[in-house]
């Protein structure tokens, strides 16, 4: 299998380091084929602008979707953007690794999601009817991949329970596993997440690196999350509000587009 692990954290002595690197031994280990495409030692660009889409006109107004997708269209996406997309197109899984600033991914992966995620490429793909409604969350040109995340959380894993403060980390995660990996089509399978990282001692992270090996040996064979597919009976369209009763029972909010589990026998 071949893993793409896109890593952004600015320090390579890092705790994040440390575990992306217990990950690619792990992965290799077992016989994987891995790439690492780390943001900061790359100076990749985060922000979306006008040297982003070469055959734009001096005097032409930027519209950031529009130039997306002509220059997919068109092959004129800069070169690091192009090299991303082959990247993702040669992977079978992908693994975004980051420290959880600020509730959210870091600045410089976000706009790795802004630029490489082209129109035509990510999204703005497939037919909008009265039955379907693009090639989105469930199917899309990254359908029958892989993806998860590794993150790194400086809060207890308390704060981060349903009743805890910083709100549960599934709802936090939501955006990017749902938003972004799921959305061109992705399997997403739940997150490895290390928490309390600012009082790591040696044990904590030899457990923590076990743990994480765990999780590499079974990249092939883990359950993804059972996300809702839009175009597969789950949504009414075109109002793409989630039908009534698939949903696990007393579930709310960002759980809702879940389906419940099926009883056995």
């Amino acid at each position: 299998m071949n893993v793409l692990i896109v890593f952004a954290h600015p320090e390579p002595r890092s705790l994040n380091a440390s575990l992306r690197d217990i990950a690619i031994e792990e992965l290799e280990a077992q016989g994987h084929t891995v790439q690492v495409s780390d943001l900061y030692a790359m100076g990749w660009t985060s922000e979306v602008d006008r040297p982003d889409f070469p055959a734009l006109g001096a005097d032409d107004r930027l519209m950031p979707a529009g130039a997306s997708r002509d220059a997919f269209k068109g092959g004129t996406l800069t070169e690091d953007v192009k090299a991303e997309i082959d990247k993702l197109l040669w992977a079978d899984t992908l693994i975004l690794q980051f420290p959880l600033w600020w509730y959210a991914m870091p600045a410089i992966l976000k706009g790795w999601v802004d630029r490489v995620y082209a129109y035509g490429f990510a999204y703005g793909v497939g037919e909008h009817s009265d039955k379907r409604w693009g090639d989105r969350f469930g199917e899309g040109r990254l359908a029958g991949k892989r993806a998860m995340l590794i993150v790194t959380a400086g809060g207890w894993e308390e704060h981060y329970s349903a009743r805890g403060v910083n709100g549960p980390i599934d709802d936090l995660l939501f955006p990017i596993n749902h938003g972004i990996l799921y959305y061109p089509g992705y399997d997403v399978l739940p997150p490895f997440v290390a928490y309390s990282t600012d009082r790591f001692n040696e044990a904590r992270f030899a457990v923590a690196a076990e743990e994480l090996r765990q999780r590499m040996r079974t990249i092939e064979t883990t359950a993804p999350i059972p996300y809702c597919q839009q175009n597969g009976g789950d949504y009414l369209i075109p109002t793409m509000k989630l039908k009534p009763g698939l949903e696990a029972p007393g579930a709310s909010g960002f759980a809702l587009h879940q389906l419940a589990p099926q009883a056995e026998g």
